[in-house]
């Protein structure tokens, strides 16, 4: 005789790994890293923090009437 599998078990196994390489798909596909989200956040507040530094004041303006 063969062995006696559990078939509640069979099924919840062939979910997870079906679940796990769709996730490895969509990672592939779609994913960043948490570092690349990171440096492009980095980036993005170095660069605000830029312009805000080079904007002119606009109530200094010398040509007032």
């Amino acid at each position: 005789m063969g062995d006696v599998i559990n078939l509640r078990l069979v099924r919840k196994q062939r979910t997870r790994d079906e679940a796990s390489s769709k996730a490895d798909r969509n990672r592939r596909l779609f994913g960043r890293t948490m570092a690349q989200k990171a440096a492009d956040a980095a980036a993005k507040t170095r660069i605000d923090r830029t312009l805000d530094g080079a904007k002119l004041d606009s109530t200094s303006d010398t040509f007032e009437k």
